[in-house]
């Protein structure tokens, strides 16, 4: 296995990043691309076990023991569920090849091939009233003091028209979004993750750690002056602007026992994908102790209120309550990790669960005392579009 650092030349190199994207197979491979680099994996080496130690344990002695083994920079990759306490789909690969990012590599400006005619069968779960009612619900909760926010989801199941292409399908979820973060994993027997996350739940390379915490969204529009409006108002949205700060303060209050110094603007920023703009705080610092990883400070993370809610014991309460189906491993994390402790772990939304002849699109949005039933349905379906428009699917 070769180093997991500096892999980003100076200049672009053309078709590095498109080549391990182009080399991607369903099944035993592994591919993860950032804004820093591109990473496909192939094979199972070891992978990283279920039982009563602490995941980072866990993951820790795996990566010793190929060390140990003669492997000279074994890494981690995979995905966490939403659910600490639920299985990992975590291994250490048997090659992993890295590249530049791909927004790096020219030839991701070449366009995917389309997604093939034919309809899609598509089932709603819940139904868009039934999450309607569930954030009025969960409303009239925050308003009598129970809990602060709470994020609801719901899911879209697809059956295609004929056999799921997910290397077509991974290449037009890269190719629409190639500056954020795209990956493909195995998440259990015969099921493979695959999405375009535009958060960054942490990384560290070195002494130094970077978080890009998102709350608050709204869609974009294909009219360039309504979408310059939308993404203004946004940023000047009380009720988003609180969303957000909810979650930069749980984000600043799970990383500063670890850091000796850290950096938080005061207001956030816009982060912009295909088919949203979100508010994006992007907090950095410094390691205090080197035998930290990356996987740790995720797992101090895990979960923020951006996924959850706040206080996170009430707001698990109320998701199990009001969602009529199980997280697995949507709105865990998703990503990879190196024997030295550095890392990339991001926040798995956008994203669906591939199985046989089926897929399943999850999305959420934050729900606060102010939150309108009909909007939050609307976000999610606004959220949909990532992965109905790589499917050539309507909702």
């Amino acid at each position: 296995m070769t180093s997991t650092q500096d892999v980003a030349p100076a200049l672009p190199t053309v078709g590095a990043a498109t080549a391990l994207l182009d080399g991607y197979r369903a099944g035993d491979d592994r591919f993860f691309a950032s804004p820093t680099r591109t990473l496909l994996a192939h094979g199972t080496r070891a992978e990283v076990p279920h039982d009563e130690r602490p995941l980072t344990e866990r993951v820790a002695a795996v990566l010793r023991d190929r060390q140990a083994a003669g492997d000279a920079a074994p890494v981690v990759v995979g995905a966490v569920a939403f659910d600490h306490e639920e299985p990992a789909a975590l291994a250490v690969p048997d090659t992993v090849r890295w590249a530049p990012a791909l927004h790096r590599d020219p030839l991701i400006g070449v366009d995917a091939e389309a997604p093939g005619d034919g309809a899609w069968d598509v089932r709603q779960v819940p139904a868009p009233e039934e999450y309607a009612e569930s954030v009025a619900r969960a409303v009239q909760r925050m308003r009598a003091g129970e809990l602060d926010k709470v994020v609801l989801a719901r899911t879209l199941e697809l059956r295609p028209p004929s056999a799921l292409d997910l290397p077509a399908l991974l290449q037009r979820l890269a190719r629409r979004d190639p500056s954020g973060y795209t990956f493909a994993v195995p998440s259990g027997p015969g099921r493979t993750l695959l999405g375009a996350s535009p958060e960054l739940l942490v990384s560290r390379r070195g002494g130094r750690l970077v978080a890009n915490p998102l709350a608050g969204s709204t869609p974009r529009s294909a009219d360039l002056a309504e979408d310059v409006r939308r993404a203004a108002a946004l940023l000047e949205s009380p009720k988003d602007l609180h969303e957000h700060a909810v979650v930069v303060d749980a984000v600043r209050a799970a990383l500063a026992p670890y850091c000796d110094d850290l950096t938080v603007p005061e207001r956030p920023t816009l982060v912009r994908t295909a088919a949203m703009w979100h508010l994006a705080t992007t907090v950095t610092g410094t390691v205090r102790e080197p035998a930290v990883s990356a996987l740790e400070l995720a797992c101090a993370l895990h979960p923020t209120p951006a996924v959850c809610g706040t206080p996170t014991p009430s707001a698990r309460e109320v998701i199990r309550e009001l969602e009529p189906f199980d997280r697995g491993m949507f709105t865990g994390m998703v990503g990879w990790g190196d024997a030295d402790g550095d890392g990339e772990w991001v926040v798995t939304i956008r994203c669906a669960e591939a199985e046989q002849d089926r897929l399943r699109l999850y999305a959420g949005a934050g729900v606060v005392a102010d939150s309108s039933p009909e909007a939050e349905t609307a976000e999610t379906g606004a959220k949909f579009r990532t992965f109905l428009n790589a499917v050539g699917a309507e909702l």
